[in-house]
């Protein structure tokens, strides 16, 4: 992290347990789920406006832009066209890698409801042979949700793997299935629309196949 950095942490409740958001005056460092619960895998149901922990005067605008974010996408996804985006800090962006590359990419092109592909994501990063980079990538995202890793999943439709935990990706793309109007998903979640051809999988150490879908 810039040495010259003084961060700020901040709590919130969430659906899927409590969500710490760090950063400072020029952008977030990273978002981390607390004391995850299991999600509830039924209905999205809009929570309490969220519970902060922390004083409101340490909260720089790059917070608390993440956190009406945040309390946008569990509440009310419709507004989230018209909300700000925060600022991003982190170092991993500070660099013209072939990471951030994909991670902005995955932020500017995949919207709520959509999923994308490992594959679809590497070409649309400029290298479409770099399928397990972008697997690589998604395991390096520092802000999660955000930044949607959930929405890379497996070519042939399952599911595939995220860092959050299955249950926590599962209860996302419902989340989001759901309040899109898409199709249900296999298993009783609900599948985001896929960009035609390109479903794709989750970061994972194993190796992908050919679908892009990353094998156990």
């Amino acid at each position: 992290m810039d040495k010259a950095c003084k961060m700020r942490y901040k709590t919130m409740d969430s659906p899927l347990g409590k969500i710490e958001i760090s950063g400072c005056a020029q952008g977030l460092h990273e978002i981390r789920l607390h004391d995850r619960k299991t999600p509830d895998p039924g209905p999205a149901e809009a929570p309490a406006p969220p519970e902060l922990l922390g004083c409101p005067e340490e909260m720089t605008e790059p917070l608390v832009q993440c956190v009406a974010w945040l309390d946008a996408y569990f509440r009310e996804p419709s507004v989230l066209p018209g909300l700000p985006l925060p600022a991003i800090h982190h170092p991993i962006f500070q660099r013209g890698s072939f990471t951030a590359r994909v991670l902005r990419k995955l932020l500017e092109l995949v919207k709520f409801g959509d999923t994308v592909s490992y594959q679809q994501l590497a070409a649309l990063a400029g290298n479409p042979k770099a399928a397990r980079a972008v697997g690589g990538a998604m395991r390096s995202n520092p802000v999660p949700i955000l930044i949607p890793c959930h929405r890379v999943v497996c070519s042939s439709g399952a599911m595939g793997n995220y860092t959050g935990g299955l249950a926590t990706k599962e209860w996302l793309l419902a989340h989001e299935g759901r309040l899109a109007g898409k199709p249900a998903y296999p298993g009783g979640s609900y599948l985001a629309g896929t960009r035609r051809g390109a479903l794709g999988g989750t970061p994972s150490p194993h190796p992908a196949g050919r679908d892009g879908c990353v094998r156990e």
